[in-house]
């Protein structure tokens, strides 16, 4: 009963019976009464429940703001579907009472042909937001950031800036207000105010009184999107300024922009260090996945790695006569390997994230380096030990314990300065972390680790040399 507890409730799932005998009696007063009690975020998340054309006519009948509120919540293919099955009005709502940031990711999708069509059906006013959205690079400030927000000047009193707040916000406002930013003539960015504190604050009270500098909480809209959560996570933010190179307030981030930004990140992560594509940090989906998705996202890295580990047989056949002398060498090769490949894995993992969260940066990445070759040795010393003793229980050989102990110690060393030197090789040349350190690590301590541990049998075990 506790699992069954812990398991997300599918609301939209409760529904879906009294839905379709709606749909089968084309009951479609009942069917408009019924979706004014589902969430927009329910009825998105058991969309793909419904049939093809139910799923046209629901859209239909849904309200402005549910409609829009709905589409911007499905993914890019069902948003497309019911694109084509609208007419060129239907759509033309649909688009320009669309969030500027979610307008502006829509188009971004959008084969050429297509974006052309409805970039025709959109005001000039959301055009302009659009063409300004879409030049940023995906992953950055600029990407994340909505058009969307009112300016303060700094010499209204708080009275003045709360009723210029109630004529300028548009009644399709879709962000929510948590801060209140000051600008000069130039909409340069000067201050910000919380929206409680101007609320709360005496009528007659400038804004200049009121007004905080904006300096620690403004991020440049080329800003890297993991920079910018940082930042959130800092000073505890709701929302943040995004300026332009001459300072100009050109947008806002809210929290729920970053949570879907890192979320995304984590996710991408997660499949570059499982050796997958990320595909942007799309997850995978079983309701939906098809064999050949799965294919497409799994097979290139795992090619990749077979032809790099191709490298492992040709040290095993170098090493042959070796291994024909001493077949008990062989004995401790998976051993070896494996260990050697989770402690790379930990270290990058671990490096990875730090670089991810700002803990590891190039302010402290010496300190962070003499940390882990500590570790290394300390980690190689004791599963060095381990595995010595492992080898003379099994074999009774001290020289041949000796050398799978020293291999250990060896491989450890190798392996977690191979998950520290990948990851910040990766950073430094400009590429994710993940996409380098989390695949090549294990490849690369099982041909060099190969390599050590032959040379070291050679230099110890008689008539090996």
């Amino acid at each position: 009963m506790k699992n069954a507890a812990r398991k997300p409730l599918n609301i939209f799932a409760l529904f879906l019976p009294e839905i379709k005998e709606l749909l089968e009696r084309k009951d479609f007063v009942g069917i408009k009464n019924l979706m004014r009690t589902i969430n927009s975020m329910d009825l998105a998340e058991g969309w793909r429940n419904l049939e093809p054309n139910s799923k046209i006519i629901i859209f239909k009948l849904l309200g402005t703001k549910k409609s829009v509120e709905l589409f911007e919540n499905l993914p890019f293919e069902e948003q497309t579907y019911i694109i084509d099955n609208l007419n060129n009005q239907e759509v033309a709502q649909i688009i320009n009472d669309m969030a500027p940031d979610e307008r502006a990711d829509l188009f971004k999708e959008l084969p050429e042909k297509a974006f052309r069509k409805l970039f025709l059906l959109i005001g000039k006013e959301h055009a302009s937001n659009v063409r300004e959205l879409m030049h940023f690079k995906e992953g950055t400030a600029g990407s994340l950031m909505t058009t969307e927000f009112v300016e303060l000047k700094k010499e209204m009193t708080a009275k003045q800036a709360i009723l210029h707040i109630q004529v300028n916000l548009r009644t399709d406002h879709r962000e929510n207000i948590y801060s209140l930013f000051v600008t000069d003539e130039n909409h340069r960015l000067v201050g910000v105010i919380p929206l409680q504190e101007l609320l709360k604050a005496p009528p007659d009270i400038s804004i200049k009184e009121m007004m905080t500098r904006a300096e620690l909480i403004k991020v440049d809209a080329d800003t890297d999107a993991n920079d910018v959560s940082i930042l959130f996570k800092k000073y505890d933010l709701f929302d943040a300024p995004v300026v332009d190179k001459n300072n100009t307030l050109i947008g806002i981030i809210t929290v729920d922009d970053i949570v879907e930004s890192i979320e995304k990140e984590a996710t991408k992560e997660f499949y570059e260090i499982g050796k997958m594509s990320p595909e942007g940090g799309e997850i995978i989906s079983y309701s939906e996945a098809t064999a050949i998705d799965l294919i497409k996202r799994r097979s290139g890295w795992l090619i990749l790695l077979l032809v790099f580990d191709f490298l492992t047989g040709t040290v095993l056949k170098n090493f042959e006569a070796t291994l024909s002398s001493v077949v008990a060498l062989t004995f401790f090769i998976p051993m070896l390997l494996d260990t050697g490949g989770n402690a790379g894995a930990q270290t990058s993992i671990t490096i990875i994230r730090g670089l991810a969260t700002g803990d590891v940066n190039i302010k402290n990445v010496f300190r962070v380096i003499r940390l882990e070759f500590k570790t290394a040795l300390l980690m190689g010393l004791i599963v060095g030990s381990v595995a010595f003793g492992r080898a003379l229980l099994l074999q009774k050989d001290f020289i041949l314990a000796a050398v799978v102990g020293m291999t250990m110690l060896s491989i450890a060393v190798l392996a977690i300065g191979t998950g520290v030197f990948l990851p910040l090789f990766s950073k430094k040349i400009g590429l994710d972390p993940a996409v380098l350190a989390g695949p090549i690590t294990t490849s690369v301590v099982d041909v060099v680790g190969l390599i050590i541990y032959f040379k070291i049998a050679q230099m110890f075990i008689p008539g090996l040399g």
